[in-house]
C-alpha cells in the first residue's frame, strides 16, 4: 500500500536556519548587486566601529582601505581605535547572524538587528570562498587575537579556520579584512559619498579613506566633543502591543500587576499603575501569569485611557544644530547655512528627534533638483529615496514660499543641499537593509515642521540677497549717470570746470553714505513684513497645532 501524499511531503519539510535563509535572500540585507554589496560591507563595518568607540567614550578614528584585486574582486580593510573585542566573542560577533547586544536595548545606536557585519562576512564567503580575517586587542596589557573565520551556514555557527596571538602596533582596536565580489564607481550612491555624508553628521569622527585608485582622502573631525551617551530605557506603555504584552506578563518576575507596570515600563509610578488597573477594571493585586487574552485587551484599552508622561529622551543623542552646522560647513561648500533640532516627539511609545539643515549656494548646481541627504541615527541612507518618509515630507513641503522653484509632488530645484536626521531608540526601517524609513504620521509631521523651520530662514536670506542685488543694480545706474548729473549741475550752478570733479565726488559720497541706511531698512521690511504677512499665517498655525 502506497503512503499518502501528505506523508511524502512531510519527509521533505525541515527547519530553515537563519544563515541559510539570508544566504539565499541576501538582497534583503542590502547585497542586491556588486556595487551595492561593496558599499554595504563598508557601511556595516564603519557603523560597528563608530558604535563601539562611542560606547567606550573614545573619539573615533577609522581607517577604510579598498584594494582593487581585478576581475570584480576587492579587498576591504577597516581598522578602528575602539575598545576592542573580548577573545571569546570575536567568532560570534563576526560569524553568527542575529547575534548582538543592541536588539533588546532601548537606546540609540547605529546597529539594531545583529546581522550587519556577519552578513558582510557571509557575502564575502559566498562570492570568494575566502574567510574573514580579524585582529582585535582590548588593552596594551592584553595580546592581540587573530582569527580567520567562516560561517557554518547550516547551523549559523562560527567556523574557525585559524586562531592565534599576533604582534600588532595598536594598543587597542579592531581590524577586519574581507575579500568579496564588488564594483566600484563614483556617484551619489558610492563609498565616497557614504563616507562624506558620514563625516557631516558625525563631526567628532576622523575618517581616513584609501580608494581603489590608491588615493588617500582624510575627513578630519570638526569637534573634540563626543556625542552625549544614550542611556537605556524601559519600553513605554503607549507603544506596547497585545502579543508583546502577553509575553511580558508570561515571563515577568513581578508578583502583582501593579508591580509589573512599575518595574517593566518607563514613566509608570505607583499612582499611574493604580489608575491603569482601574481603567482596565482589573485588580492591581492580580498575578501577571493569570491575565487572559481578554483581560490583556482590556489592559491595553486601560493604558490608552490613562494619561502617562512621555518617555524620557536621555536614550537618544541628537547631533545638535550647532554641530550639524559645523559638519555641513566642513563638507559642503555654500554661502548660507541653517540648522534646527526639533523638540522630542513619540511614535508607538518610542521617543525620537528630527534634525534638519540646509546649505545654499556656493558651487552647487542651480538648475538641478536639490540634494536630499537622509540620515538615521547618524548613518547615511543612500538607497530607496523614493520609498522614504523623509522624501515624502520633502515633497509635501511648499518650497515656493521659501523662494525655491518646485513642481507639484516633487522636490524643489535650486543650488542647495538639505539634510534630515532622525534619531530614535528604534528607527522604523521598511526592510532589513535599513535604507528607507516607514511613513509614520508622527515622523512625517516632525520632518515637515523641521524643513519649514530651515526653509523660513532660507527664504529670508534669498529675499534679502535679491533685494540687495536689485539695490546694487539701481546704484550702478546712478553711478553711471553721475558724470552727466555733474555736467548738468555745472551749467545750473555756474561751477568752474576745475571744480566739476569735486561735484562728482560729492554726489558719489552722498550715495555711499546712504548705502547702509537704505539697505538696513529694506532688510528689516523683508524680514518682518514679507515673512509674517506672506507665509507666517498658514505655516505658523500648522506648527502651533
Amino acid at each position: 500500500m502506497t503512503e499518502p501524499i501528505a506523508v511524502e511531503l512531510a519527509k521533505k519539510q525541515k527547519e530553515i536556519g537563519v544563515a541559510e535563509f539570508f544566504s539565499r535572500n541576501r538582497h534583503l540585507l542590502g547585497f542586491d548587486n556588486k556595487k551595492k554589496a561593496l558599499m554595504t560591507t563598508i557601511k556595516e563595518a564603519v557603523d560597528n566601529s563608530l558604535d563601539a568607540c562611542e560606547e567606550a567614550m573614545i573619539l573615533p578614528e577609522v581607517s577604510v582601505e579598498v584594494i582593487d584585486m581585478g576581475n570584480d574582486r576587492f579587498r576591504v580593510i577597516i581598522e578602528d581605535n575602539g575598545p576592542g573585542i573580548v577573545k571569546k566573542q570575536i567568532p560570534h560577533i563576526f560569524a553568527r547572524l542575529l547575534y548582538g547586544s543592541k536588539f533588546f536595548k532601548l537606546s540609540q545606536s547605529r546597529g539594531q538587528q545583529g546581522i550587519g557585519i556577519s552578513a558582510s562576512v557571509l557575502y564575502s564567503q559566498l562570492t570568494t570562498g575566502k574567510p574573514a580575517k580579524i585582529i582585535s586587542r582590548i588593552s596594551p596589557k592584553h595580546p592581540a587575537n587573530y582569527y580567520e573565520l567562516k560561517i557554518d551556514i547550516q547551523n549559523n555557527r562560527p567556523d574557525i579556520i585559524k586562531e592565534e596571538v599576533v604582534e600588532w602596533n595598536k594598543d587597542q582596536g579592531t581590524k577586519i579584512e574581507l575579500e568579496l565580489e564588488g564594483s566600484y564607481s563614483l556617484g551619489p550612491q558610492s563609498i565616497d559619498q557614504y563616507l562624506k555624508q558620514t563625516a557631516i553628521v558625525n563631526p567628532h569622527v576622523t575618517l581616513i579613506y584609501t580608494n581603489p585608485k590608491a588615493e588617500q582622502i582624510i575627513f578630519p573631525r570638526a569637534t573634540e566633543v563626543l556625542p552625549k551617551k544614550a542611556e537605556e530605557i524601559k519600553p513605554h506603555p503607549y507603544g506596547v502591543e497585545l502579543g508583546v504584552l502577553m509575553d511580558m506578563l508570561k515571563f515577568t518576575e513581578a508578583r502583582t500587576l501593579q508591580s509589573f507596570l512599575m518595574n517593566e515600563f518607563s514613566r509608570v509610578g505607583n499612582n499611574t499603575a493604580k489608575e491603569i488597573c482601574q481603567n482596565s477594571a482589573i485588580p492591581p493585586e492580580t498575578k501577571p501569569k493569570e491575565i487572559t487574552r481578554e483581560m490583556a485587551e482590556r489592559f491595553i484599552q486601560g493604558i490608552a485611557k490613562t494619561k502617562i508622561i512621555a518617555p524620557p529622551t536621555d536614550c537618544i543623542s541628537p547631533i545638535g544644530s550647532e554641530l550639524l552646522e559645523k559638519g555641513l560647513k566642513k563638507e559642503v561648500n555654500a554661502e548660507f547655512y541653517a540648522t534646527v533640532t526639533r523638540p522630542p516627539s513619540v511614535y508607538r511609545g518610542n521617543p525620537f528627534i528630527i534634525e534638519a539643515g540646509i546649505a545654499y549656494g556656493g558651487q552647487q548646481e542651480a538648475d538641478a533638483p536639490i540634494r536630499l541627504l537622509r540620515f538615521a541615527n547618524r548613518v547615511p541612507l543612500l538607497y530607496q529615496q523614493g520609498a522614504c518618509a523623509i522624501t515624502r515630507a520633502g515633497t509635501q513641503t511648499d518650497w515656493r514660499n521659501y523662494s525655491l522653484s518646485q513642481s507639484q509632488s516633487s522636490l524643489p530645484v535650486g543650488p542647495c543641499s538639505i539634510v534630515v536626521h532622525i534619531c530614535s531608540v528604534w528607527v522604523p526601517f521598511t526592510s532589513e537593509s535599513k535604507e528607507a524609513i516607514a511613513h509614520y504620521p508622527e515622523i512625517l509631521k516632525e520632518v515637515k515642521l523641521a524643513l519649514q523651520e530651515v526653509g523660513r530662514q532660507l527664504g529670508i536670506y534669498i529675499r534679502k540677497k535679491k533685494k540687495v542685488q536689485y539695490e546694487s543694480k539701481k546704484r550702478g545706474y546712478i553711478e553711471t549717470y553721475i558724470p552727466y548729473i555733474g555736467e548738468a549741475l555745472q551749467e545750473l550752478l555756474k561751477v568752474k570746470d576745475s571744480e566739476r570733479k569735486n561735484v562728482e565726488s560729492l554726489l558719489a559720497e552722498i550715495l555711499e553714505k546712504t548705502r547702509g541706511q537704505i539697505e538696513s531698512v529694506e532688510m528689516e521690511n523683508i524680514e518682518y513684513d514679507e515673512e509674517f504677512a506672506k507665509i507666517g499665517k498658514g505655516e505658523n498655525d500648522e506648527e502651533s497645532e
